[in-house]
């Protein structure tokens, strides 16, 4: 039942946002220099690598610098690149993902595989589920940019304070997949993103 809702909303937002897609296509192209979607390697179900897409909101050449972005104000994202991430717009090409069945509307944001290969045996339970767009985590952390921001050594703090939380939430949502579940995270993540 959630596939049939997967396939429904991505198929919809795809359509109906059409409009809106292209618009911001013609910005990123436009704006600064480099492809319009922003594909990564990241680790999906069953801990199999699968190409992530994104809008492109950085500048070219510096996504390889670190692979946290810290704070609002990091030199590296865009103009237009800060307007897609404050609305998670940048999100939307993951739509595509959905169709392809790689990713769920809901579900356990896909990793980098350097974060993957410190997951204890436990924690790797969680690629048993499908990775999503959004996930109570990303509710929870909704400011997580922020948060990083104000670390001495950000990437540690993600290791060792963020993720071990991010994983245990997922793994609440993983444990016990309902369409009551699935609704609601999408009703929260709208709420959290329009605050």
């Amino acid at each position: 039942m959630i596939r049939f809702f997967d396939i429904l909303i991505s198929i919809s937002c795809l359509i109906l946002l059409f409009p809106l897609l292209l618009l911001i296509a013609l910005l990123i192209k436009f704006s600064s220099k480099g492809p319009v979607i922003f594909a990564q390697q990241r680790v999906g179900k069953n801990n199999i690598d699968f190409t992530l897409y994104k809008f492109r909101t950085m500048y070219m050449l510096t996504s390889d610098r670190s692979s946290l972005t810290i704070g609002n104000k990091d030199k590296r994202i865009t103009g237009i690149g800060y307007f897609l991430r404050k609305y998670k717009i940048d999100e939307l090409p993951q739509l595509y993902n959905v169709l392809k069945n790689e990713m769920s509307i809901v579900g356990p944001r896909p990793e980098l595989r350097k974060y993957v290969a410190i997951y204890t045996d436990e924690q790797k339970n969680i690629l048993l589920a499908k990775p999503g767009i959004t996930d109570n985590a990303s509710i929870f952390f909704r400011n997580e940019n922020e948060l990083l921001a104000i670390q001495d050594d950000p990437e540690s703090f993600y290791i060792a304070e963020i993720l071990p939380v991010k994983i245990q939430l997922n793994k609440q949502y993983a444990s016990k997949r309902t369409i009551r579940k699935y609704f609601v995270i999408i009703f929260n993540t709208l709420l959290s993103v329009f605050k």
